[in-house]
């Protein structure tokens, strides 16, 4: 009576031969170049998510500005072109008052189109991290966008119409006394299309 080991040799022995026999130069149907082109035309077209960011420093503001502060904003585009979540930071910024995303080229201070964050008090001290965080809709368009598509933000934002920037107010009179006191916006960075992965 053949035992469990004796099976199990000619198991192995039997799948050598099957490997033997095969011959490595010949393509089998799997290995074949035409099925994968094939396989890669018949992909369904599903829309990349787009990434886009925006560097901000005193020095990009309209007129520039001379502070040590910086920041970032993150967005990213949902596969359906409906919303846009972001992540504004910033670091070594003093009594940020508000932020938003205007419609302009890099040397023209243009109109707000949405909010990312405020408006707050004056005077609210520093902030190093993560200032906001959310999700963009049509909803959320103001100012020349008001009533648009979400695409026509969209546009603005791939062709490099738009910026991010970060006003501050230390709510002592007098303005743009100096870091921490520029109301009409102390950092500020031209958004830009950066792909489909951060």
């Amino acid at each position: 009576m053949p035992s469990a080991r004796h099976a199990m040799v000619g198991i192995v022995l039997t799948a050598a031969a099957a490997v033997a026999s095969c011959e490595p130069t010949v393509p089998t149907e799997q290995s074949s170049p035409t099925a994968l082109v094939a396989t890669q035309s018949a992909a369904p077209d599903v829309p990349v998510p787009l990434n886009f960011v925006a560097h901000l420093i005193g020095a990009s503001e309209v007129p520039a500005r001379e502070s040590p502060a910086v920041g970032e904003a993150k967005f990213q585009l949902s596969p359906d072109g409906t919303q846009l979540e972001y992540r504004l930071i910033s670091s070594n910024i003093h009594n940020v008052i508000v932020s938003h995303i205007h419609l302009g080229a890099a040397d023209v201070a243009g109109p707000v189109t949405v909010f990312l964050f405020g408006p707050v008090a004056a005077g609210g001290g520093r902030s190093d991290g993560v200032l906001a965080h959310g999700t963009i809709t049509a909803a959320n368009l103001i100012g020349p966008l008001a009533g648009h598509p979400f695409s026509d933000l969209i546009a603005a934002m791939s062709a490099g119409g738009t910026y991010v920037n970060v006003h501050t107010n230390d709510g002592v009179d007098g303005i743009n006394t100096g870091p921490g006191d520029f109301p009409g916006g102390e950092i500020r960075g031209q958004i830009r299309l950066l792909g489909p992965t951060p």
